[in-house]
């Protein structure tokens, strides 16, 4: 054909760009509504490497939803479960005031997730296409034409979950404002032929992995057997403005043997022996949000939509909680069931959440300077002694692990736009936990106290279940979006009759 590219030509209803986490769990999300979907990965193949390997315990109640956490939890990495942690400081994290049945941070290697993810994604029909790098976004007011290797596809939207380089978002040329990586450090899964007494026998909370010396700073997490994750970097005083220029420069180039030996016996003795690297990365401590998570037919979601440092685990389970929230409106709005603005409500409600994460993880980088001046040690002294306290302990528990997540939602209940608790319930069909009815992705209206009108037209992928439950949960009535938030609640004296219902069905609009 002389040179020419002779394009296939394909349609679908979303296009997902990306198949690290963020994007295979928009692509489940949208194939339990039955959207068909197509995600285009640039990648040949998954990269094995642990990367983000922590499910913090609000993105393991999420999971638990959908029936994802369990096969999860047969690839636990082994040790005895810990807290959670903020700046490393020497404190656990305690989860425990916010009654989940989650307590601790589950940690999974990241490709393991991945694996997991597109294992039920394929079950369900998806189609998942590697070594398709996208080189044309054309949106219109229509849809988005996309241009991958040698296919081209036409949808009615499409998402773009391709990370923190993301190629749709330069394509689109969207600013992506913010603070550049002032350092370098190195992320590598390693295999040791022989360790030092200073390298951990398991994993412990953060702050006991953490070694410093000279000018070097690491934590060596062991994950069973001779393997081990090692990231560390050089804890230098440069001039700011030289960090970031040097920090640009080397990003992209390879990692060396003798610069993880160097390190390793920098922090653990010459008797630790590197006996192989199984792979290795380098990041850095960038800050970036998008202004806006959606252009028109185009939205972002994960690392594509924000990045941040990546101190208490964060990046992971903030990307799949973009695609929990993102999933079932995205859903309702190709299917044609949505009101104008649900779409639009992801940015309103993502967009402050990605920014808190930005703005704690900020925090987080000067309290875990590897190499604090006075000033910077007497600030964690402080604030290690504030953990202890059960008042501040609480609260960045709840902030580190997502349970304090609350979204601003219309409506005068304390509940609305809070987190329904996973209760054990008593429904017509038995024992049941609240948890269970999600698994559908449907929209759940759950009548407590017998005063939802038997007659009461629901719309589709709206349950009503009619339950018993021996705890408070503070109304008797509660409409649970898809994502398990709650959106209306009410009881007898707040809500009844014709009240109820008018109540009910305002909100089960912005739920179907």
């Amino acid at each position: 054909m002389n040179g020419v590219t002779v394009l296939t030509e394909s349609e679908t209803e979303v296009v997902v760009v990306g198949a690290g986490p963020t994007g295979l769990m928009l692509a489940y999300e949208l194939a339990l509504a039955g959207v068909e979907t197509l995600v285009l990965e640039r990648l040949p193949r998954r990269v094995e490497q642990v990367k983000g390997g922590g499910i913090q315990p609000r993105t393991a109640e999420l999971l638990e939803s959908r029936g994802l956490l369990e096969p999860l939890l047969e690839r636990v990495t082994p040790g005895e479960p810990v807290g959670g942690h903020f700046a490393g400081l020497p404190v656990p994290l305690d989860c425990a005031p916010w009654q989940t049945r989650h307590p601790f941070p589950i940690a999974v290697p990241q490709w393991e997730i991945e694996e997991v993810l597109e294992e039920r994604v394929t079950a369900a029909g998806t189609r998942v296409l590697r070594g398709a790098a996208v080189s044309g976004v054309e949106p219109d007011d229509e849809g988005v034409s996309v241009t991958a290797g040698g296919l081209r596809v036409r949808a009615r939207y499409l998402v773009a979950c391709d990370g923190g380089h993301s190629t749709v978002r330069k394509l689109l040329g969207l600013p992506f404002p913010g603070r550049p990586g002032t350092h370098q450090a190195v992320l590598a899964d390693i295999r040791l032929s022989a360790v030092s007494s200073l390298v951990p026998r398991q994993l412990g909370h953060m702050s006991t992995l953490m070694r410093r010396s000279g000018d070097h700073w690491a934590m060596l997490a062991p994950l069973g057997g001779d393997r081990y994750r090692f990231t560390f970097g050089h804890a230098d005083r440069a001039d700011p403005s030289d960090q970031a220029d040097q920090a640009d420069s080397i990003r992209d180039s390879p990692v060396t043997h003798e610069e993880i030996t160097n390190a390793l016996h920098a922090l653990y003795g010459p008797e630790t022996t590197l006996g192989a690297v199984d792979n290795s990365s380098r990041f850095s401590d960038a800050t970036r949000q998008l202004e806006h998570y959606r252009a028109g037919r185009v939205l972002f979601a994960g690392d594509a939509a924000h990045i941040h440092p990546p101190l208490g685990g964060q990046g992971l389970n903030l990307g799949l909680q973009d695609a929990f929230n993102l999933g079932w409106k995205l859903a309702a709005a190709v299917q044609g069931r949505a009101p104008g603005d649900l779409l639009d409500s992801y940015h309103s409600e993502r967009h402050p959440v990605g920014a808190q994460v930005l703005h704690h993880t900020s925090a987080q980088r000067v309290l875990a300077d590897p190499n604090p001046g006075e000033d910077v040690a007497a600030l964690r002294d402080i604030f290690t002694d504030l953990l202890r306290l059960p008042d501040a302990n609480r609260h960045l528990a709840g902030l580190m692990s997502g349970l304090s997540l609350h979204y601003e939602s219309p409506g005068g209940h304390p509940l609305t736009g809070r987190r329904a608790p996973d209760a054990d319930l008593v429904t017509d069909a038995g024992p049941a936990r609240l948890s269970t009815l999600l698994a559908a992705g449907h929209a759940v209206l759950l009548d407590l106290g017998g005063t939802v009108p038997a007659d009461l037209g629901l719309p589709p992928r709206v349950d009503l279940v009619r339950a018993t439950c021996t705890d408070d949960l503070g109304a008797t009535t509660l409409l649970i979006r898809p994502d398990g938030y709650i959106c209306w609640a009410g009881d007898g004296s707040t809500a009844t009759g014709t009240t109820l219902v008018a109540a009910i069905a305002d909100s089960l609009a912005k739920v179907s």
